[in-house]
């Protein structure tokens, strides 16, 4: 995987040298958002590379997002703060109607609207979607939305928003996964005239919010595809979502590995490099095993989406073995640089809470085992 697309990795590295540790880490202790790094990314055209030519975009596949998002990790930097720009475009390129796409996509290409923000989460469902409570209902020309969102990040830092309501209650609905619609948010004009946005502090710097709808009313144009259909339609953007953030962690991975061999190498205790006591230079070995593992399931639902196929089980496995290969990436690189490891200056704390969280989100580990004993093996459901 990390011979693909060697061009663009080249380009996204050299743009990356710009945004040292220094940077990452005042903004880790103000809690900032990267602006001026998302803005590079968006004016390289990064952030549309998903984006058809007709619109503005690069047109290329998902393959080629996951290099440009494992090089940014790689090279010591964060994507979380913009990759959603790139998966939310699933939905809205796959199930938006032509003026939508019309509308929005060139101006999402040129950097001067953000889609960077995907509203399903809720605090009573949890990842039970079937179950969520925000309700859109139609009035004239406008759906009015009440309800409330958790764990819904950049909302702060975006123009646009999917958002994911129920327009059928679920106990009217044919089956549970039927009566959810999408709805794209402006936030723009949103904020104050019944949307409230409240930051939620986290243990990374994630820009992470909870949304209170309160009759907030969206234009019946906005709707993206055919009402009560939504659920399938995000599923196009949650594979996008799982593929991509495991590229992420393959990075994450690979940093930490690549910090560690070298620490490994160079550091002297008892007079020998500590690298050379297979007690240290194992673990490290071992992770890069897992590491390059993951990154072939990785290259595999990359290849599988852009050719149009199901990748459901690829994908899931992939944000498994690539978020646990990142982990246990994170624990050998703090292990082996001892006190340094927790040391602010040496970036390998805040990268190990920046990619500890993909153990948790946008999925959990055990959800995905639940899925691959259920719809892979055929395995009776527990739940």
């Amino acid at each position: 995987m990390s011979e693909q697309h060697a061009d663009i990795r080249e380009a996204v590295a050299r743009l990356c040298e710009d945004f040292p540790g220094e940077y990452w880490r005042a903004l880790d202790r103000q809690r900032a958002y990267p602006q001026k790094f998302v803005a590079a990314l968006a004016g390289a055209g990064y952030l549309s590379i998903l984006i058809p030519e007709d619109y503005g975009g690069a047109g290329l596949g998902i393959g080629a997002a996951c290099a440009v998002l494992e090089e940014i990790q790689k090279s010591g930097c964060n994507g979380g703060a913009c990759h959603a720009q790139m998966y939310t475009m699933a939905t809205l390129l796959k199930h938006g109607s032509e003026e939508q796409k019309s509308e929005y996509l060139p101006r999402i290409a040129s950097g001067e609207l953000r889609l960077q923000a995907f509203a399903v989460t809720e605090p009573s469902s949890g990842t039970d979607t079937t179950r969520i409570r925000t309700a859109a209902q139609r009035v004239g020309n406008v759906y009015r939305v009440s309800g409330q969102k958790v764990f819904i990040s950049r909302t702060e830092h975006s123009d646009l928003m999917l958002l994911l309501a129920r327009t059928t209650p679920r106990e009217q609905a044919a089956k549970p996964t039927d009566g959810m619609s999408v709805l794209l948010v402006d936030l723009r004009s949103a904020v104050g005239n019944g949307l409230t946005i409240k930051p939620l502090a986290t243990m990374m710097n994630h820009a992470t919010t909870e949304l209170y709808f309160d009759g907030l009313e969206v234009p019946a144009g906005n709707l993206i595809g055919e009402e009560g259909k939504g659920f399938s339609y995000i599923l196009d953007s949650m594979n996008a979502e799982r593929i991509l953030i495991a590229a992420e962690c393959v990075g994450d991975a690979r940093w930490f590995i690549g910090k560690a061999s070298a620490y490994a190498t160079e550091r002297e205790v008892f007079g020998r490099p500590i690298g050379q006591n297979q007690g240290v230079q194992f673990p490290i070995a071992r992770a890069h095993v897992q590491t390059e593992a993951a990154a072939l399931m990785v290259a595999k639902a990359a290849a599988l989406f852009d050719a149009g196929k199901k990748c459901g089980a690829e994908a899931n496995m992939a944000k498994l073995l690539a978020s646990e290969a990142s982990t246990a990436a994170g624990e050998v690189c703090i292990q082996t640089h001892g006190g340094y490891g927790f040391a602010e200056e040496y970036d390998i704390e805040r990268k190990y809470r920046e990619t500890r969280l993909y153990q948790v989100a946008p999925i959990s580990t055990n959800l995905i085992l639940s899925y691959v004993g259920t719809h892979v093996l055929g395995m009776p459901k527990s739940f």
